[in-house]
């Protein structure tokens, strides 16, 4: 099939070190990477959980010249500008030289958000994000900041996007912060950081995965190589999530899911156009503060039915491509293929609707103005109607 888009820059810049306890070579990589006082940045709940002794106990377990110059703890639900600021300041009090980001999408893009701060010199970062940033090569140049990420979800893929989305505190509002050399370096998909990961998030944060696949293949900006990262990753998805959610413990499925998001995200990053489903998922996380990979799975199939003008042209490339059968009209196929994550969506134990969240109905009103005034939604355009239908049926 032709694309509609002939001419487009790919640039994945971020090396992968995947394998079952590649978190070992960290030390290595930080210093290979000309860093020596690395900061490391991580949540609450990796700590309670251990997984941030298990990667300190690395630097004390072999000699190495790289220490770890300070650890900021602290990250929250969303990448929040404000601990943004306050990471950023705690980083260049500690005379650090480096970044790790230990954790899932919220610490994955703290640390880019970091990054871009100390590289601009800048100590708040809110003023930059009144709306989207986008900077290109060549006017955005490589950072030379040595960045590694160690992914404990499989979902974001944070740590090879070169996107960051912050949630603006004072706005309100998510904001878009891209940049091809805010990404890691190095990134470390070790399944053995993800084993403790609880079945409900495991499934929702594969269902952002997903959707960044599908996103990905289905935006009119896409191309042959952004495909070949959303088929295979959606492949692995539909084939590796609910073994994950199933058995926490299946490192095969569990280091499946870490490729597929990353791959999935690669997609989604180097297609990005139109994204109905994410600008939806933002304005719905930001005003009721609903996790990300739970409001794309809860979106996800409305919107696709309520957009079949968007999906058809391509909806049965993608099933055979993905290895279902497709009907052979193209109505029928999109419906099939909505079932077909309706119905992975059940099996892994995830909501329908937002209904467990009693959002409040006055605020619901406003998705329209919501939707509209996210950023996401600055390329395509969602109708009013299609909001107000989509909300409608996830809603209650």
């Amino acid at each position: 099939m032709p694309y509609v888009r002939s001419g487009f820059q790919f640039m994945a810049r971020t090396t992968i070190t995947n394998g079952v306890g590649s978190r070992v070579l960290l030390p290595e990589t930080i210093r290979g990477l000309g860093g020596k006082r690395a900061f490391l940045v991580t949540d609450p709940g990796l700590v309670r959980a251990g997984l941030l002794d298990k990667i300190l106990e690395l630097f004390d377990l072999v000699p190495t010249p790289v220490t770890i110059a300070g650890v900021f703890d602290r990250v929250e639900q969303d990448a929040k500008a404000h601990i943004i600021n306050e990471a950023a300041r705690a980083y260049r009090e500690c005379a650090a030289d480096s970044l790790i980001a230990l954790g899932g999408g919220s610490v994955l893009d703290t640390v880019k958000g970091i990054k871009w701060m100390v590289s601009r010199g800048l100590t708040d970062i809110r003023p930059s994000l009144i709306g989207n940033v986008l900077e290109m090569w060549p006017d955005a140049q490589p950072i030379f900041i040595p960045h590694v990420a160690l992914p404990t979800t499989a979902g974001t893929g944070a740590e090879a996007s070169p996107i960051a989305v912050v949630f603006h505190d004072d706005l309100g509002v998510k904001v878009n912060l891209i940049n091809p050399f805010i990404n890691a370096d190095i990134a470390i998909l070790d399944p053995e950081l993800t084993v403790g990961l609880p079945p409900s998030i495991t499934a929702f944060t594969g269902f952002d995965a997903l959707t960044h696949a599908i996103e990905g293949f289905f935006s009119p900006q896409a191309n042959p190589f952004t495909d070949a990262y959303a088929i295979q990753s959606a492949r692995m998805i539909f084939e590796n999530l609910p073994k994950a959610v199933a058995n926490g413990q299946d490192l095969t499925a569990r280091a499946n899911m870490l490729m597929a998001s990353t791959m999935a995200i690669i997609s989604f990053s180097f297609a990005l156009n139109a994204i109905p489903v994410h600008n939806m998922a933002h304005a719905f996380g930001a005003k009721f503060g609903i996790p990300h990979g739970l409001a794309n799975a809860v979106l996800l199939p409305n919107v696709m039915a309520a957009m079949p003008a968007f999906y058809r042209p391509r909806v049965r490339e993608f099933m055979a491509a993905v290895g279902f059968d497709a009907p052979a009209d193209p109505d029928a196929a999109l419906e099939a293929l909505i079932q077909r994550i309706r119905d992975l969506r059940e099996q892994v134990g995830l909501p329908a609707t937002f209904a467990d969240y009693q959002l409040d109905k006055r605020q619901l009103g406003k998705m329209v103005d919501l939707v509209h005034a996210d950023p996401s939604g600055v390329v395509y355009r969602l109708p009013d109607a299609i909001i107000q239908r989509v909300t409608r049926e996830v809603a209650s």
